[in-house]
This record gives structure tokens, sequence and C-alpha cells, in this order.
């Protein structure tokens, strides 16, 4: 294995001291590790904060900024980050109007927001919670009960980072949050694994013939391992399953600020249809080059076209990575005149700014 790394241990503390260098808008904070805009916390605006396994830079670090994130806490490679480290962030980002925190469904993710959610809600702080399971692979997999969080958490981040620049209270952020949530649908297949340096090895080998359909984020299985032919197959395969498992109806736990206490709520996902509006996102999974994303962006676009999809607007590139795994994500989110204007406004992060 060949990596830019000197020692397993120290990754996570030398890339953040090079984030911060890069970019002095923002601030690391040491012993518990976590990053905040520099000018935090932000009087009488809600503080956006999210958070996960490294690994999938730019996301979330990379979304710390005006009109996004206020803060994010980074755990090791592909690895929860610990309560304390969103509790003091959460501590460090309150301007008074209250903290949303963005959790992806993973099962130690959620376990360690919700503990932190209880810690803030103690301390006094206004807290709520946003779950994000927009990856129509799988229903259940090793690492999360339900449909996994994957790449549509970005286009929440920016999406809810503009409704509270705008001045929106918490309880409106958190009921757009669910809205955008479930109206968002992602998929991922890799042609080639990642490797997590303290393995030292590919999560899982493929033939030069097969893919892994329906991947996840950290390199675990989907759907299937399927034989790999075209460009335009795979993305027709990958439309169809978007489109074919968009509903989606479960249980999630809902953070009842007012009782203090967690509270089960039904929730369903909707559809795409035809004459529907979305945002696109082609993501890169680590080691795709950006030529290839725009072959799948024009597939991608014939699709939507034919099946009466209007594409409203559009990223491509690599914005939720598995650090070096040859693979690529489509997701999907419907959106209304007033999701297009949150889009539209300005945001100023690492990875995403314009407007500014």
């Amino acid at each position: 294995m060949k990596k830019l790394i000197n020692q397993v241990e120290s990754v996570l503390e030398e890339q953040l001291q090079g984030l911060a260098e890069a970019h002095p808008e923002l601030l690391v904070h040491a012993d518990p590790v976590f990053v905040t805009r520099a000018d935090a916390p932000v009087a009488g605006k809600v503080a956006i904060l999210s958070g996960g396994g490294s690994g999938h830079e730019p996301m979330h670090c990379g979304f710390v900024g005006e009109g996004m994130l206020d803060g994010a806490c980074p755990g090791e490679i592909f690895t929860s980050p610990t309560p304390d480290k969103m509790y003091e962030c959460g501590q460090a980002i309150d301007g008074g109007a209250g903290v949303l925190l963005l959790i992806k469904n993973y099962t130690g993710d959620v376990l360690n927001f919700e503990t932190a959610t209880e810690l803030l809600h103690d301390s006094g702080v206004a807290v709520a919670t946003v779950l994000v399971d927009d990856d129509v692979a799988v229903k259940d997999s090793l690492f999360t009960a339900g449909r996994r969080g994957v790449a549509n958490t970005v286009l929440m981040e920016k999406l809810l980072g503009a409704a509270a620049a705008r001045g929106d209270d918490l309880d409106s952020v958190v009921t757009l949050g669910h809205r955008i949530n479930n109206h968002g649908h992602s998929i991922g297949i890799a042609l080639g694994a990642c490797t997590v340096p303290a393995a030292g090895k590919p999560s899982f080998t493929l033939a030069e013939n097969e893919m892994e359909f329906g991947v996840g984020i950290h390199g675990e299985p989907g759907i299937a391992r399927r034989p790999f032919t075209t460009l335009n197959a795979t993305v027709d395969d990958m439309f169809h399953t978007l489109i074919d498992h968009g509903h989606y109806q479960r249980t999630i736990r809902v953070w009842d600020r007012q009782q203090g206490e967690w509270r089960d709520e039904m929730q369903t996902k909707q559809p795409l249809t035809r004459g529907d509006r979305v945002i696109a996102l082609v993501n890169n999974l680590g080691a795709t080059p950006l030529s290839e994303l725009y072959g799948v962006y024009h597939r991608l676009a014939e699709r939507c076209a034919e099946a009466g999809i209007i594409i409203e607007r559009n990223l491509v590139g690599s914005y939720c990575t598995s650090l070096d795994m040859q693979g690529v994500s489509i997701t999907l989110l419907n959106v209304d005149d007033e999701l297009l204007s949150l889009w539209d406004a300005p945001v100023k992060t690492p990875a995403l700014r314009w407007g500014c």
C-alpha cells in the first residue's frame, strides 16, 4: 500500500492541520477535535452541525462555512466521532437560536449523536436532529438499521444551511430537513475497492468484469456483485433502481425538545415521477476521473429526459468520497422553487462556494 501519509495514527491530525492552514476562515479545535467557522457562534442563527468518520472528504469538514455548516465533527477513518466532540462543538456554535444535528443513518453515528443530543439538551441548548437515509440500495446492512445515509447529506447541508442563514427558526429547519430527506434518493457502484490505511489492503476484491452494485461509502456490500459491461448499461441500472425503489416507509426516532425525550415517527420517502424537478449529483467515490463522471452525467441526463424528470441544477465532482474507491454515486433530489432559491443562495466553504 502506498499512501501520502506518515503514520496511520496521525492521519486525521495532520490532515485537519492542513485544512486549517489552507482555510483560515475555519478553526480546528483540539481535545476533543472538531471544526467550526472562525466566526462562530453567529448570534440569532440556527447552527447546523454534522459529522462522521473521516475518509469521505470533503464531507463534512470541507462544508463548514457561510451558508452551510457551522461545525463538523470528524472521527477517525470510517469511525463515528464520539459524543463529547458533538457536545463541545454544539456548545461552541450555539448562537442562541438552537443547534440542528444532521445525522447519517449508520449505527455508530446514530448512537453517538443521540447521546450528544441528550447532553446538549441537559446543558440548556435548544437541540434538534434530522436523520439522513437516502441510499436506495439496501434496507439493512452490517452498518445500519434501515437505509444508509450517503451523498444526499451534502445537498441537505447546503439547503438547510441556507435556510438557517435566511433566519428560519429551529422547528422550521427541522421540518424542512425531513422534507428534503424524504425527497432525495441515492445509489452507488464500485469498480474497485477503497484501502483503509489501518487495514493496508483493499476492503474487497473484484474481477476485471465485475462491479459492486449498491456499494456503501465504507466499502460495505450493496445489492449484488454484477457483471460490468458499459457506461450506459451501468447508469441505466442505477437510474432504474433509483426510480423503482423510491417509495420507502419507516419509523424514525425524533428528539422532542419540549419533553426532552425521543419519540417514534412514521415517515415516507416519495418516489420520483414524470414532471418532477431535481437537483442531480454525480459524485466521485474517490478514484474516478472527472472525464468519466461527465460521461455518467451525460447518460443520466438522457435517462431523466426520457422519464420526464427535469434537471434544474447539478453537481459533478468529489463531494462524498470513500477514500480511493473507484466508483460513482448518483443522487436525485426532488425540488421546488423554494428549494431552488435556497440552493442558489450564497455559500462559502472550502469545497462549495458561489454567490459570495
